[in-house]
Order: C-alpha cells, then sequence, then structure tokens
C-alpha cells in the first residue's frame, strides 16, 4: 500500500494518511460497521475498550479472508461524545500498523443502543497470492 499525503496540503491531524494507493491485483474485504460489543453479549463502560473489542471483531472477520489488521486501508469511526476520540484513538493506534490507513472519525448522536460508544467499520486489501498461498496451507491440515 502506499500512502498519499501531498506537501501541498496540511498533514493530518493524527495517525492517519490522507489517502491509500492500493496495487492492482489486490482484493478487497469490506467489514460492517462493527460496535463494542462481546461475543456473549457484555458492553465494556469505557470507550477504549469497546474500540479494542471493534478491533478484535473486525480482526476474526479479516482472519475469515486470510487477512489481518495490518491489511487495512480504510477507517469509518463513530463516537457518540469528543470525551471519547481519545480512547478511539488509542485503540486505534494500538491495533492499525504502518503506514496508517486513511481514516474519518464523526462524532454522532448515537447508536442503537445507549451504552454503545464507538462503531469502527474498516476496507482492507491484500495481494490475491496471499490468499492463494493462505488456502494451500489449509488445505494441507
Amino acid at each position: 500500500m502506499k500512502p498519499l499525503s501531498p506537501a501541498t496540503i496540511r498533514p493530518p491531524f493524527a495517525r492517519y494518511s490522507h489517502g491509500v494507493e492500493v496495487p492492482a491485483s489486490h482484493r478487497f474485504v469490506f467489514c460492517s460497521g462493527q460496535l463494542g460489543v462481546a461475543a456473549g453479549g457484555a458492553v465494556p463502560d469505557s470507550a477504549r475498550a469497546q474500540a479494542d473489542l471493534c478491533f478484535s471483531n473486525i480482526a476474526a472477520i479479516l482472519a475469515e479472508a486470510g487477512m489481518t489488521l495490518a491489511d487495512i486501508v480504510r477507517i469509518n469511526a463513530y463516537v457518540t461524545d469528543r470525551a471519547h476520540m481519545k480512547g478511539y484513538m488509542e485503540s486505534r493506534d494500538a491495533h492499525v500498523g504502518m503506514p496508517p490507513p486513511a481514516s474519518t472519525l464523526m462524532i454522532v448522536a448515537g447508536f442503537t443502543l445507549p451504552e454503545f460508544k464507538v462503531e469502527i467499520e474498516v476496507v482492507a486489501a491484500a495481494p490475491e497470492k496471499r490468499k492463494k498461498a493462505a488456502r494451500v496451507s489449509a488445505d494441507r491440515f
């Protein structure tokens, strides 16, 4: 992936790229927005813990396609209050590698349940050959 941050515009406000170029012969995965809820239904109180769960859920989805969080090229994130931005950004920076993906963070009025504070959706891309290699490896077992 190639980060795109032209010198003619202001640098990003945080750890993200203005754009990301994905080379030809890559395949994409589009993840629906993930809320900070555990498989058993538990919802942690803090925005950071909810964001960590969002990224954990996203990692599980990407793994189904032979990808990891390092393959994320675009993040759209939503928080219900400015106070939750810090926890979300700490989680994002802990879970997403370099170069940082393109990213948008919006403050919204709320989600389906009032205890939800964070929702994260991503687009990931990986070389087609990695999927084939993962399939061959899985077929050996």
